[in-house]
């Protein structure tokens, strides 16, 4: 079943996002992002459930671009619990958002994946996303403070 996230699944986002990074992520900014993006109305948090427990999350970001002339979202996270991988979850998430894509107009439904991720782009390419673009990064040296607050 899938369903809107909300303040009470900051919990289960959390941790599932310190998981698809790989890291730690600074609670205090992470909880201060979650819950100005649920009042968002350019932001879809998505949350999978079975059995009434949380096994998948992802969101989506939409902006008026000019390049587009139009609305494009673009799917920023996208996260699946190990034991439900393979399983249809995150086919399910994505097609959330195409068939809102459909509903609300969106010219593109884009999503960006680290180049580490060959699964997930096949995973991705099976779904008919095409690949057209590389995404550049640059990040300052001080990211984060000590207090867990952006810059």
């Amino acid at each position: 079943m899938l369903r809107p996230a909300t303040s009470d699944d900051l919990p289960f986002v959390y941790e599932s996002l310190c998981d698809l990074e790989e890291t730690t992520l600074p609670y205090p900014a992470f909880e201060r992002i979650y819950h100005a993006n649920l009042s968002n109305s350019a932001v879809r948090y998505v949350l999978a459930e079975a059995d009434n427990v949380p096994v998948g999350f992802a969101s989506c970001h939409v902006q008026l671009l000019l390049h587009h002339a139009g609305p494009v979202a673009e799917i920023q996270e996208l996260y699946v619990r190990p034991d439900y991988r393979s399983q249809g979850v995150g086919q399910q998430l994505i097609e959330w958002f195409m068939d809102e894509a459909r509903q609300a107009g969106w010219v593109h439904l884009e999503v960006t994946s680290n180049r580490k991720r060959q699964r997930t782009h096949a995973f991705y390419e099976r779904l008919g996303l095409v690949w057209t673009s590389h995404k550049f990064v640059w990040k300052p040296d001080s990211h984060f403070d000590e207090m867990g607050s952006t810059p």
